[in-house]
């Protein structure tokens, strides 16, 4: 069963409430990774808004360098932001946070009950449904363009960490998702969403959005020998961890930050 972009631009038609990106959809079979292919479009003219999607990656990207497997059945896009308001090299991370805290919401609109782990895991289930990579391009400290890459496990073969979105729908009383295109119409609206509440009504807003759903508010985590809990994270996409004091003496309790990719903070049951 091939992808049908016209079921695609049914159901984005369909489902649009605003139109903040122009979307102009580009499918292809197979791909070294939709980002790479996006960022070729870029420079070749192509504007924001631009839509890749395709049905394999050949040498797709995770977080951190690290290889994201991506074999048939999945669900792999990319789309291109230009952004009209200023946002620091060192806050990519709200992109990313945007992002998942739009796909997460739009796929809780249909009866998903998808959560977000830290800093960039759409999780169901207590296992990983997907992943988020944004990648920049910045002038003089600032970004000016972004690709956010989503990938998104449908029908595909997935870890034992890992959960498909068909294998937990055969296991509910519905299913809300009914085909490719509709998730992938799901995925982008969220993105579209999550990209209007940053650019909209800031960053304050979006991340008490997203620690709404962030299923790792008040883990316990260890750092340096010492236990902490997960109170929040900060504009800049760090974890926020109050660490633990056992001297009477204190009455307060140090908080720390701690960057994306120093702590792994693994998977448990979703409470969200």
């Amino acid at each position: 069963m091939g992808f049908n972009l016209q079921n695609l631009e049914a159901a984005l038609k369909a489902g649009r409430k605003y139109t903040y990106l122009p979307f102009s959809l580009h499918f292809f079979e197979s791909v070294s990774s939709t980002n790479q292919t996006l960022w070729n479009l870029l420079n070749q003219g192509a504007i924001s808004g631009t839509v890749v999607i395709a049905t394999v990656q050949s040498a797709g990207r995770g977080q951190w360098g690290r290889q994201w497997i991506s074999p048939v059945g999945g669900l792999y896009v990319s789309v291109a932001i230009s952004l009209d308001h200023k946002i620091e090299a060192t806050d990519s991370y709200q992109l990313t946070f945007a992002t998942a805290w739009g796909i997460a919401s739009q796929l809780r609109q249909c009866g998903v009950d998808v959560g977000i782990k830290w800093p960039n895991d759409l999780v169901l289930n207590g296992r990983k449904l997907g992943g988020i990579l944004t990648e920049t391009k910045v002038n003089k400290g600032q970004i000016t363009q972004a690709v956010i890459g989503v990938g998104i496990n449908w029908t595909n073969p997935v870890p034992e960490t890992g959960i498909n979105l068909e294998s937990w729908q055969a296991s509910q009383d519905f299913r809300p998702i009914s085909c490719l295109e509709m998730l992938t119409s799901t995925v982008l609206l969220g993105i579209e969403s999550g990209m209007e509440c940053l650019c909209r009504e800031g960053v304050k807003v979006l991340l008490s959005r997203y620690l709404d759903l962030l299923i790792n508010m008040g883990d316990r985590v260890y750092v340096n020998n010492l236990s902490g809990t997960v109170v929040g994270v900060t504009p800049q996409g760090n974890l926020r961890v109050d660490l633990e004091t056992h001297e009477t003496k204190e009455l307060i309790t140090p908080e720390i930050y701690i960057e994306p990719g120093t702590i792994s903070l693994g998977y448990h049951k979703s409470s969200v």
